[in-house]
Order: structure tokens, then C-alpha cells, then sequence
């Protein structure tokens, strides 16, 4: 656990491109057993030379994170959604501070660096419509602009909750967003709610 070897490990993760990395990962790249990885992260990350994101799981202090990598890698799988994705798309006007995931585990709120990090769940039928968006030469898996939306309806029919009133639907793509509408409405034939929110939206499909 020396200077040299922290030195070396921060050059081979830095050149890599390695951003965060697990315990299981560190042994691996460096061929020590998880024991042995356990104690060096633990002891450097003492010292200051890395970041405890969650259990298990460390960052190089000297790198800055994607906020998007973070919540990608926080709960896999997932795929960043909702309004964050609606308002990194312009889809509404506001900024919005929880970065918010779709996954197919159980619901989820992360805390790090003073940035929280919700996940919802969805149904294993409706995970899919996400695509890697390339940020700060980081790719980050997010919803298209118009399975966010879907997506932020759905949630918003099974709770109840008013639909955002300034949403800026000119950005979308009319026959992608008949795609969704249509699978969604095919699986959802029952949930009144949604099928409301899709008609308020009055918005033409042709």
C-alpha cells in the first residue's frame, strides 16, 4: 500500500478511462484477490486518493463524475428518465435536482455528494426506449425524449398527480411518440388515468 503502487493504480484507472469501478473490478484489472483490494481502496480512500460512491464501489478523487455515470452505475439496471431526462431535453422549462432513473429493481433513493438519486421501478415490458448520450465524453444510458415523457405520464397516472403544465412538445418526434403512445396504450388498457393524460395532451400523431 505504498506511494508507488497508489501512484501506479491511479495512472492504469486514469488511462483506462476507468471512472468508477468495484471492488470485484479493482482485483481484477490489477490481479489481486477482492481481499487485498478491499483493504488498499479502503486504506486510499482514508487518505483522500478515492471516493466511496456506495458499498463496493469507489471513484478516483482526482476525476471528476458524470452525475448521469453515477446514477447509471448507483442501481443497474437503469436508464436515466422522467423529468431529469425531460429537462436535459428541453421538454419542460425547469431544472430539476434529483436525478431521477428508470430499473426493473425495487425503488431506490442514493445519496452522495450532496446529490440524490431516485429510482423508480417499471415494469420489465416497458424498460426499453433509452439510448447512450454521449456528456462530456461520457456515455450515459437515457431515455429518448419521447419514452421520457411516457414514462413521466405513466408515473403520473399511477399516482395521481397533475401533469406539468409547460410542457414543450415541439422537440418531439411525431411518429416515435405514436410508437410509445401505442404500446403503451396496448398494455395499459385499463389504466383509465394514462389514457386521459395521453389525450390532454392534444397532440397530433399524423
Amino acid at each position: 500500500m505504498d506511494k508507488l503502487k497508489l501512484i501506479s493504480a491511479q495512472k492504469t484507472l486514469s488511462a483506462r478511462k476507468i471512472s468508477i469501478f468495484s471492488i470485484k473490478d479493482f482485483a481484477r484489472i490489477f490481479n489481486v484477490d477482492p481481499k487485498t483490494a478491499r483493504a488498499f481502496l479502503s486504506y486510499n480512500t482514508k487518505a483522500g486518493a478515492f471516493r466511496r460512491i456506495k458499498r463496493g464501489a469507489y471513484c478516483l478523487a482526482s476525476e471528476p463524475l458524470s452525475k448521469f455515470e453515477v446514477a447509471n452505475y448507483l442501481r443497474q439496471p437503469s436508464y436515466v428518465s422522467f423529468e431529469t431526462a425531460m429537462s436535459y431535453y428541453g421538454l419542460i422549462p425547469e431544472n430539476v435536482y434529483t436525478i431521477i432513473s428508470a430499473t426493473t429493481k425495487p425503488p431506490k433513493t442514493f445519496e452522495f455528494e450532496s446529490q440524490s438519486y431516485q429510482y423508480i421501478k417499471i415494469k420489465k415490458n416497458f424498460f426499453f426506449g433509452y439510448s447512450p448520450v454521449k456528456i462530456r465524453e461520457k456515455t450515459i444510458r437515457m431515455a429518448d425524449k419521447e419514452k421520457a415523457l411516457l414514462d413521466y405520464l405513466y408515473l403520473a397516472s399511477l399516482k395521481k398527480q397533475p401533469v406539468n403544465e409547460r410542457l414543450n412538445l415541439s422537440k418531439l418526434d411525431k411518429k416515435q411518440l405514436g410508437f410509445y403512445v401505442n404500446f403503451f396504450k396496448k398494455h395499459l388498457r385499463k389504466n383509465k388515468a394514462f389514457l386521459g393524460l395521453v389525450k390532454k395532451l392534444n397532440y397530433d400523431f399524423s
